[in-house]
Formats: C-alpha cells, structure tokens, sequence
C-alpha cells in the first residue's frame, strides 16, 4: 500500500445487490476493483445479495466505495444504512440518490425549476390509463418505468396499443411509469466529477434509442467524445446538466443524460447517480479525454469521501 493511499483505510467495494442491474454493477465493481487495488488501495469485493451490510463492521471497513446500480444501491437505500453505521461512502446522500432514482419526481423537478425536459404524462398500474389520449397528444412516446436504470423496461410506442404493451411489460418493473414525448436527435451524456463538469459525449447506435443492448452488448455503439458541439452548444449542455445534478442533490461523482431535437435544442432526459464503471462506460470515458485514467478516476471519487 502506498503511503498516499493508506488514508482510506480499508476500503469495500460494493457490486453486485438484487437490482435489474446485477450484471452490469459486478462488472463495474470488479473493474474499480482492481483500479483500487493496482493504486495500492486495501480494497475488497462486496456482494450484499447474500451479505448482511452489518459485516462491514466486522470486517473493520473504514469506507465504501459504491458500485451498486439500480434498486438498492443507486436510490438511497445503502446510502441510509451506510449512515446509520457511520461509514463514509462514495456519491450521493440519501436524498440525491433517492430523487434521482425517481424518473417521474426528476421530471416534476426539472419542470417547476424551468429546466427543458421533454412533455410528458405519468401513468400509475393502480388508476388504469387511456392508451388512445396519450397517443394522440403526444403521437410517439418513449416508456420508462420510473425507478430501473441501463434502460431496463424501456420500449418505444407510436401506436395506442404499442404503448399499452410497452406499459404492460413497464409494470413489471414498477409501478409509476414515465412516458415521455419522443425527441428525434442526437443523444449526450455529461459526467459531473465534484463541481466539475467533463467533456461531453455523444452516443450514435443503430438500435432507435441507446437501449440495455447498445450500452451494453453492441459492438456498433459508436462514442464521440469529445462530441462536435459548437463551443457555445457545450457549455448550454454543461451548464443545464450542473444545474440538474445540483438540483436533485446528487453530489460526488455522476452523470446527466440530455438530448438536442433538430432544431437545435436540448432537452434533460436523466441523472445517474452510481453511472456504469465497465471498460465500456461513459464516466471513464469522458475523465480520459479530461486526461485522467481509469484508476485516477476511481482515486478522485473515493478521496471524496475523506
């Protein structure tokens, strides 16, 4: 261990959990892992799928870096059990992760504080729904169940029974769906490190939408980053994604999901709060063109936590 990173202590990464995002969260946790471990941190690997958090204490943990995505991990319940034991931990407190964990109140948010976000409607399993109004208000709409993240339970409809599938199998997975008017343009994400916002990037798939399978399994995803934004275009991005992160009281390290229509405008779509940290991800991405590695990276987002 070097003597710089021995101020962490030891240190748990957590991956892994019972969310939608099992998969994608061991791969992020392994991956900082071993950026933790190759910087001479005393890190190990946490899985609370079959674990009770209390081991930590056990184990003589000083802090926790969180690799949790989804249900569990990203929507403030860790980070309430974290606090309750007293055990410093990486991002967003309990309140910015629970809020942006939450697409529909993120949405109702960013509306009330003058943000551009795309029109939308909510619709609740419990009150039933007029698949026909929505559609005729809204003529293509993109479904979102309100608490997944990777894009879990997300369908396209541009017809009122395409909608009514998509809603159907959207419950599954929640029940508050968010279903938001269609932008067809180009798709962003900015990564918040501190206060500080990276470059931004772009993401062009051939899927319709940058879904799970783009993310995660396509080779045909293609990244800009930076992306070919005029100056004056970047910093709009970067200065509505800030506010939005500030607004929901993420804090720490995240990312914030917008989109440009063909005229040129942008629109808010999310806020991550434990983004993806595979060799695939955008988070990493974006502090490389910043010139920082992946383990740098990693370093920068635990030293926030001392």
């Amino acid at each position: 261990m070097t003597q710089q990173n021995a101020q962490f202590g030891k240190v748990a990464v957590l991956l892994g959990g019972n969310s939608a995002e099992r998969e994608v969260s061991l791969r992020s946790g392994q991956a900082v892992l071993n950026a933790l471990q190759n910087a001479g941190v005393d890190a190990i690997a946490f899985d609370p799928k079959n674990r009770s958090l209390w081991e930590l204490k056990e184990l003589n943990i000083d802090r926790v870096f969180i690799a949790l995505h989804g249900r569990g991990g990203e929507d403030g319940t860790v980070q309430g059990a974290l606090e309750f034991m007293n055990l410093p931990y990486t991002g967003s407190n309990v309140l910015g992760s629970a809020l942006a964990m939450d697409k529909v109140r993120c949405k109702h948010l960013f509306k009330s504080a003058g943000l551009s976000t795309a029109p939308y409607a909510v619709v609740d399993a419990k009150k039933g729904f007029d698949a026909k109004a929505i559609m005729d208000e809204f003529k293509k709409v993109m479904v979102k169940p309100s608490h997944e993240g990777s894009s879990i339970g997300m369908a396209q409809a541009s017809t009122a029974q395409e909608l009514e599938d998509a809603l159907t199998h959207a419950f599954k997975f929640d029940s508050q769906v968010l279903v938001e008017q269609w932008i067809t343009g180009r798709e962003f994400t900015v990564t918040v490190l501190g206060d500080e916002v990276q470059p931004v990037i772009e993401m062009t798939t051939p899927n319709g939408f940058y879904d799970y399978q783009a993310k995660y399994q396509s080779n045909t995803t293609q990244y800009h980053c930076p992306a070919d934004l005029s100056a004056q275009d970047t910093q709009c991005i970067q200065a509505m994604s800030l506010e939005a992160f500030e607004l929901v009281g993420a804090s720490g390290w995240g990312r914030v999901d917008a989109m440009q229509d063909e005229q040129g405008n942008f629109y808010l779509l999310e806020v991550n709060t434990v983004p993806g940290m595979t060799e695939k991800s955008l988070v990493p991405m974006a502090a490389k063109a910043n010139g920082a590695t992946f383990e740098q990276l990693v370093i920068r987002i635990l030293e926030q936590t001392l």
